[in-house]
Protein backbone atom coordinates (compact mmCIF):
# COMPACT_ATOMS: atom_id res chain seq x y z
CA UNK A 1 0.00 0.00 0.00
CA UNK A 2 2.64 2.65 0.91
CA UNK A 3 4.51 1.75 -2.36
CA UNK A 4 1.17 2.60 -4.47
CA UNK A 5 0.95 5.46 -2.37
CA UNK A 6 4.29 6.87 -3.22
CA UNK A 7 3.88 6.31 -6.67
CA UNK A 8 1.03 8.55 -7.19
CA UNK A 9 2.22 11.58 -9.46
CA UNK A 10 0.63 14.91 -7.43
CA UNK A 11 1.74 18.16 -8.96
CA UNK A 12 3.72 19.47 -5.63
CA UNK A 13 4.21 22.94 -5.12
CA UNK A 14 8.34 24.35 -6.33
CA UNK A 15 8.87 26.35 -2.84
CA UNK A 16 7.57 26.28 0.59
CA UNK A 17 6.81 23.43 2.49
CA UNK A 18 4.03 20.77 1.79
CA UNK A 19 2.60 17.58 3.08
CA UNK A 20 -0.48 15.24 2.12
CA UNK A 21 -1.90 12.04 4.12
CA UNK A 22 -5.47 10.11 4.04
CA UNK A 23 -6.72 9.53 6.58
CA UNK A 24 -6.26 5.65 7.97
CA UNK A 25 -4.39 4.61 4.98
CA UNK A 26 -0.99 7.02 4.86
CA UNK A 27 1.08 9.62 3.73
CA UNK A 28 1.53 10.84 0.16
CA UNK A 29 4.52 12.61 0.50
CA UNK A 30 6.28 15.86 1.86
CA UNK A 31 8.68 18.29 0.37
CA UNK A 32 10.38 21.55 1.15
CA UNK A 33 12.26 20.60 4.24
CA UNK A 34 11.70 20.76 7.85
CA UNK A 35 12.58 23.69 9.09
CA UNK A 36 10.45 25.54 11.05
CA UNK A 37 8.59 28.53 9.54
CA UNK A 38 6.53 31.51 10.02
CA UNK A 39 2.60 29.77 9.62
CA UNK A 40 0.10 32.75 10.24
CA UNK A 41 -2.85 32.40 11.11
CA UNK A 42 -2.75 28.79 10.78
CA UNK A 43 -1.96 29.67 14.29
CA UNK A 44 -5.61 29.46 15.19
CA UNK A 45 -6.27 25.87 14.31
CA UNK A 46 -4.11 25.05 17.82
CA UNK A 47 -5.93 28.15 19.20
CA UNK A 48 -8.93 26.59 18.12
CA UNK A 49 -7.66 23.25 19.52
CA UNK A 50 -6.86 24.35 22.67
CA UNK A 51 -10.19 26.11 23.43
CA UNK A 52 -12.01 23.11 22.24
CA UNK A 53 -10.09 20.82 24.53
CA UNK A 54 -10.48 22.60 27.81
CA UNK A 55 -14.22 23.14 26.46
CA UNK A 56 -15.77 20.37 24.25
CA UNK A 57 -18.51 21.10 22.40
CA UNK A 58 -20.36 18.54 20.26
CA UNK A 59 -21.71 19.13 16.73
CA UNK A 60 -25.04 21.48 17.43
CA UNK A 61 -24.23 22.86 20.81
CA UNK A 62 -23.26 26.60 21.52
CA UNK A 63 -21.15 26.50 24.62
CA UNK A 64 -21.01 28.79 27.52
CA UNK A 65 -21.65 32.77 26.81
CA UNK A 66 -18.53 35.04 27.02
CA UNK A 67 -18.26 38.94 27.11
CA UNK A 68 -16.24 40.94 24.62
CA UNK A 69 -13.69 42.79 26.95
CA UNK A 70 -12.39 46.26 26.06
CA UNK A 71 -9.31 44.98 24.76
CA UNK A 72 -11.28 42.71 22.07
CA UNK A 73 -13.62 46.01 21.08
CA UNK A 74 -10.26 47.94 20.87
CA UNK A 75 -8.57 45.81 18.52
CA UNK A 76 -11.32 45.48 16.50
CA UNK A 77 -10.41 48.54 14.98
CA UNK A 78 -6.95 47.84 13.79
CA UNK A 79 -6.16 48.56 10.41
CA UNK A 80 -2.67 46.60 11.18
CA UNK A 81 -4.37 43.15 11.41
CA UNK A 82 -7.43 40.94 10.57
CA UNK A 83 -9.85 41.14 12.99
CA UNK A 84 -14.07 41.21 13.99
CA UNK A 85 -16.18 43.89 14.30
CA UNK A 86 -17.12 43.43 18.64
CA UNK A 87 -17.76 45.92 21.11
CA UNK A 88 -17.14 46.07 24.37
CA UNK A 89 -19.81 44.25 26.74
CA UNK A 90 -20.92 42.20 23.48
CA UNK A 91 -21.94 38.39 24.59
CA UNK A 92 -21.45 35.63 22.26
CA UNK A 93 -21.20 32.13 22.32
CA UNK A 94 -18.18 29.69 22.49
CA UNK A 95 -19.35 29.38 18.67
CA UNK A 96 -20.08 32.01 17.27
CA UNK A 97 -16.32 33.37 18.93
CA UNK A 98 -14.75 29.95 16.97
CA UNK A 99 -16.64 30.91 13.74
CA UNK A 100 -15.01 34.86 13.88
CA UNK A 101 -11.71 33.19 15.26
CA UNK A 102 -11.57 30.49 12.05
CA UNK A 103 -13.63 32.48 8.94
CA UNK A 104 -12.52 36.04 9.60
CA UNK A 105 -9.15 35.13 10.80
CA UNK A 106 -10.12 37.46 13.78
CA UNK A 107 -6.64 38.18 15.69
CA UNK A 108 -8.66 40.18 18.89
CA UNK A 109 -11.27 37.00 18.85
CA UNK A 110 -8.10 34.53 19.40
CA UNK A 111 -6.50 36.96 22.10
CA UNK A 112 -9.99 37.37 23.46
CA UNK A 113 -10.80 33.39 23.71
CA UNK A 114 -6.84 33.24 25.39
CA UNK A 115 -7.76 35.83 27.88
CA UNK A 116 -11.06 33.49 28.33
CA UNK A 117 -9.88 30.12 28.97
CA UNK A 118 -6.21 31.01 30.86
CA UNK A 119 -6.85 34.23 31.96
CA UNK A 120 -3.95 35.92 29.96
CA UNK A 121 -2.57 35.37 26.78
CA UNK A 122 0.75 33.87 27.64
CA UNK A 123 -0.40 31.56 29.99
CA UNK A 124 -2.60 29.87 26.95
CA UNK A 125 0.29 30.28 24.83
CA UNK A 126 1.87 28.07 27.08
CA UNK A 127 -1.11 25.32 26.59
CA UNK A 128 -0.99 25.57 23.08
CA UNK A 129 2.58 24.86 23.45
CA UNK A 130 2.53 21.96 25.49
CA UNK A 131 -0.35 20.54 23.00
CA UNK A 132 1.77 20.82 20.02
CA UNK A 133 4.39 18.73 22.19
CA UNK A 134 1.32 16.19 23.12
CA UNK A 135 0.74 15.34 19.11
CA UNK A 136 4.61 15.15 18.57
CA UNK A 137 4.94 18.49 16.82
CA UNK A 138 8.94 18.70 17.69
CA UNK A 139 9.55 21.13 15.48
CA UNK A 140 6.90 23.86 16.45
CA UNK A 141 6.58 27.08 18.66
CA UNK A 142 3.92 29.27 19.22
CA UNK A 143 4.38 32.59 20.84
CA UNK A 144 0.82 33.90 20.37
CA UNK A 145 -2.61 33.16 20.13
CA UNK A 146 -3.52 34.38 16.72
CA UNK A 147 -0.40 33.79 14.68
CA UNK A 148 0.49 37.29 13.81
CA UNK A 149 4.09 36.77 15.66
CA UNK A 150 6.73 36.00 13.00
CA UNK A 151 8.30 33.70 15.46
CA UNK A 152 5.55 31.59 15.82
CA UNK A 153 7.04 28.76 13.44
CA UNK A 154 6.32 25.03 12.57
CA UNK A 155 6.60 22.80 9.39
CA UNK A 156 4.09 21.35 7.68
CA UNK A 157 4.32 17.94 8.87
CA UNK A 158 3.99 18.97 12.29
CA UNK A 159 0.67 21.10 11.37
CA UNK A 160 -0.21 17.90 9.49
CA UNK A 161 -0.44 16.44 12.60
CA UNK A 162 -2.51 18.83 14.32
CA UNK A 163 -4.59 18.54 11.12
CA UNK A 164 -5.17 15.53 12.29
CA UNK A 165 -6.29 15.70 15.86
CA UNK A 166 -8.07 18.86 14.83
CA UNK A 167 -10.85 17.19 12.29
CA UNK A 168 -11.75 14.76 14.75
CA UNK A 169 -13.90 17.44 16.71
CA UNK A 170 -17.27 17.61 15.58
CA UNK A 171 -17.41 21.44 16.38
CA UNK A 172 -14.47 22.08 14.62
CA UNK A 173 -15.24 20.58 11.49
CA UNK A 174 -18.91 22.27 11.20
CA UNK A 175 -17.39 25.84 11.92
CA UNK A 176 -14.25 25.11 9.27
CA UNK A 177 -16.57 24.00 6.62
CA UNK A 178 -18.76 27.27 6.53
CA UNK A 179 -18.42 29.54 3.58
CA UNK A 180 -20.12 32.12 5.59
CA UNK A 181 -22.45 32.48 8.30
CA UNK A 182 -23.84 35.30 10.57
CA UNK A 183 -23.29 36.53 14.20
CA UNK A 184 -25.52 37.95 15.97
CA UNK A 185 -24.60 41.90 16.46
CA UNK A 186 -21.99 41.41 13.83
CA UNK A 187 -22.93 43.44 10.69
CA UNK A 188 -23.29 41.29 7.67
CA UNK A 189 -22.16 38.11 6.72
CA UNK A 190 -18.55 36.55 8.17
CA UNK A 191 -17.44 34.83 5.08
CA UNK A 192 -14.81 32.49 5.10
CA UNK A 193 -11.05 33.37 4.23
CA UNK A 194 -10.48 29.93 2.50
CA UNK A 195 -11.55 30.32 -0.99
CA UNK A 196 -10.88 26.50 -1.37
CA UNK A 197 -14.40 25.56 0.17
CA UNK A 198 -15.77 26.73 -3.43
CA UNK A 199 -14.07 23.47 -4.73
CA UNK A 200 -16.35 20.56 -4.64
CA UNK A 201 -14.77 18.19 -1.32
CA UNK A 202 -13.30 20.39 0.33
CA UNK A 203 -14.36 20.71 4.00
CA UNK A 204 -11.85 22.98 5.24
CA UNK A 205 -9.35 24.07 7.31
CA UNK A 206 -7.43 26.91 7.81
CA UNK A 207 -5.59 29.90 5.65
CA UNK A 208 -2.58 31.55 6.81
CA UNK A 209 -0.78 34.96 5.12
CA UNK A 210 1.76 37.16 6.42
CA UNK A 211 4.79 39.31 4.38
CA UNK A 212 6.55 36.82 6.67
CA UNK A 213 4.94 33.60 6.25
CA UNK A 214 3.67 33.99 2.76
CA UNK A 215 0.73 32.38 1.90
CA UNK A 216 -0.28 29.53 3.97
CA UNK A 217 -3.27 26.96 3.91
CA UNK A 218 -3.96 24.08 5.72
CA UNK A 219 -6.73 22.12 4.25
CA UNK A 220 -9.33 18.91 4.50
CA UNK A 221 -11.36 17.70 1.72
CA UNK A 222 -13.52 14.25 1.35
CA UNK A 223 -12.18 12.28 -2.17
CA UNK A 224 -14.82 9.12 -2.87
CA UNK A 225 -13.22 5.98 -3.87
CA UNK A 226 -16.20 3.68 -4.53
CA UNK A 227 -18.44 3.74 -1.95
CA UNK A 228 -15.76 5.04 0.54
CA UNK A 229 -15.35 8.53 1.33
CA UNK A 230 -11.67 9.20 2.55
CA UNK A 231 -10.55 12.01 4.51
CA UNK A 232 -7.10 13.74 2.71
CA UNK A 233 -5.28 16.11 4.74
CA UNK A 234 -2.60 18.60 3.32
CA UNK A 235 -0.80 21.33 4.55
CA UNK A 236 1.05 24.35 1.80
CA UNK A 237 3.56 26.81 4.15
CA UNK A 238 5.83 29.18 2.67
CA UNK A 239 3.76 30.63 -0.86
CA UNK A 240 5.69 33.99 -1.14
CA UNK A 241 4.21 35.66 -4.83
CA UNK A 242 5.07 38.88 -4.02
CA UNK A 243 2.29 40.19 -1.20
CA UNK A 244 0.92 37.96 1.47
CA UNK A 245 -2.79 38.19 -0.93
CA UNK A 246 -1.08 36.89 -3.80
CA UNK A 247 1.19 34.11 -1.84
CA UNK A 248 -2.19 32.89 -0.20
CA UNK A 249 -4.10 32.79 -3.71
CA UNK A 250 -0.98 30.23 -4.69
CA UNK A 251 -1.44 28.08 -1.90
CA UNK A 252 -4.95 27.65 -2.89
CA UNK A 253 -4.23 27.47 -6.30
CA UNK A 254 -1.25 24.65 -5.41
CA UNK A 255 -4.04 22.62 -3.02
CA UNK A 256 -6.76 22.96 -5.88
CA UNK A 257 -4.21 21.01 -7.80
CA UNK A 258 -2.80 18.51 -5.47
CA UNK A 259 -6.50 17.63 -4.19
CA UNK A 260 -7.61 17.34 -8.17
CA UNK A 261 -4.68 14.72 -8.31
CA UNK A 262 -5.59 12.78 -5.18
CA UNK A 263 -9.39 12.53 -7.11
CA UNK A 264 -7.77 11.47 -10.14
CA UNK A 265 -5.00 8.82 -8.68
CA UNK A 266 -5.83 7.56 -5.38
CA UNK A 267 -8.62 5.14 -6.55
CA UNK A 268 -5.80 3.30 -8.70
CA UNK A 269 -4.03 3.28 -5.39
CA UNK A 270 -6.36 1.61 -3.41
CA UNK A 271 -7.43 -0.89 -6.20
CA UNK A 272 -7.71 -4.27 -4.50
CA UNK A 273 -8.35 -2.94 -1.44
CA UNK A 274 -12.06 -2.46 -2.02
CA UNK A 275 -11.81 1.03 -1.17
CA UNK A 276 -11.89 -0.18 1.97
CA UNK A 277 -9.47 2.07 5.04
CA UNK A 278 -6.66 0.44 6.06
CA UNK A 279 -3.91 0.75 8.51
CA UNK A 280 -0.26 2.02 7.02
Amino acid sequence: MADALARMKLPWPADGQTSVEVEGIGGLGSRGGRTPVPIASVTKVMTAYVILADHPLEAGEDGPDVTVDATAAAEALSFSESTAPVIEGQRLNQRELLELLLLPSGNNIARLLARWDAGTEQRFVAKMNRAAASLGMTRTTYTGASGIEADTRSTADDQLRLARAAMKSPALRTVVALRETTVPGVPGSVTNTNRLLDKPGVIGLKTGSSTPAGGNLMWAAQVEVGKVRHLVLGVVLGQHAGSPSAGLQAAVDSSGRLIDAVQQELPAALAGRAGRPVRS
